[in-house]
């Protein structure tokens, strides 16, 4: 009976340990990757600055100078920022965005910035938009479109 106790009070650790990592999601860029909203609004704003290409991966492009492609959760939109990327040099930098929602909810940042890195992008950023485009970039009064 005692080894029996110790059988399943293991068992459940190990079932603990299991769900508790399979909770943990990896995201696929990492904290360098994570470009500031001020940073890019002050590349945006400096006339002699070095524009990276920003891509706008939610449902609508705000930020001035960015290119939309869609939400990057449409297979469509993912072929399309695939499209895109093909004709760009692989250490331009690349600034990919949505704004939709807070990163952990956002169903269109995972497979655009996936699919960035898949190709080779040496400069790869995501901007740090951690609750949504109006409170992190407009309620600022960063360049809109």
């Amino acid at each position: 009976m005692k080894n029996f106790k110790q059988c399943m009070l293991l068992f459940s650790f190990i079932l603990l340990s299991i769900s508790v990592k399979a909770q943990t999601k990896v995201e696929p860029w990492t904290d360098a990757q994570l470009m500031p909203t001020s940073q890019l609004a002050a590349l945006i704003n400096d006339p002699k600055a070095d524009k990276p290409l920003i891509i706008n991966i939610g449902p609508q492009a705000v930020i001035k100078g960015s290119v939309d492609v869609g939400p990057g959760k449409e297979k469509e939109n993912i072929r399309k920022l695939e499209k895109m990327l093909s004709k760009e040099d692989k250490n331009r930098e690349v600034v990919l965005y949505c704004g939709c929602c807070p990163f952990d909810k956002c169903p269109n940042i995972r497979p655009a910035f996936s699919l960035i890195k898949e190709k080779g992008f040496a400069k790869a950023k995501l901007l740090n938009v951690p609750k949504n485009i109006k409170t992190d970039w407009i309620d600022p009064g960063y360049p809109v479109n």
